[in-house]
């Protein structure tokens, strides 16, 4: 640690990033400490979320791709359908490779394939009640992991945390694509 931190900072405990940037900063002349910290905390703390959502989707017998199908077609709004044309658009894949995704899940029983009402020639996909009962199971795995992983902090300090991390969101939108192309 440098000297620029004060005595309430040096309080705190300290950490598995406080140890790594007390071992790089020997290391790496120029290491902002502050910077470092930052950066590592969030993609230690991101690292932690995918594993929960990792274990959450093992746990209800999915595979990423099947839940971002899903998570996809619940985004669309209710009735939950959508052309394959969109839905790979959305998703970032090949439509060949979405057909086959598709095709697994529907034998599973997650969503549907009908013709479009306006245009027999048009097909869409849908969610079936057990696809929404998928996902909505998901989601609350997701909601408790997060609601975890931040409940040290009072609400006051949530919504600093929020507002803080929205500025650097805005700076990475305005620098590029935004960081979750595929929510709408």
């Amino acid at each position: 640690m440098t000297s620029r931190h004060s005595a309430a900072e040096s309080a705190q405990p300290r950490d598995s990033i406080d140890r790594h940037i007390a071992r790089w900063g020997r290391e790496v002349p120029g290491l902002v400490p502050e910077l470092e910290g930052t950066v590592t905390r969030m993609q230690k703390l991101v690292r932690h979320l995918q594993q929960k959502k990792e274990a959450a989707l093992a746990r209800h017998g999915l595979k990423l791709w099947e839940y971002e199908i899903l998570w996809r077609l619940r985004s669309a709004g209710e009735p939950y359908r959508m052309a394959p044309t969109r839905l790979a658009q959305g998703l970032g894949v090949h439509p060949a490779t979405l057909t086959n995704r598709l095709d697994r899940l529907q034998l599973a029983g997650l969503i549907t394939r009908e013709n479009a009402p306006e245009d027999r020639r048009s097909l869409l996909v849908g969610l079936t009640p057990q696809g929404a009962a998928m996902w909505a199971a998901v989601i609350d795995d997701q909601r408790e992991a997060e609601a975890t992983l931040l409940a040290p902090l009072a609400k006051k300090e949530l919504g600093h945390l929020d507002a803080l991390l929205r500025v650097v969101a805005l700076a990475v939108e305005e620098d590029g694509p935004p960081l979750m192309p595929h929510v709408d």
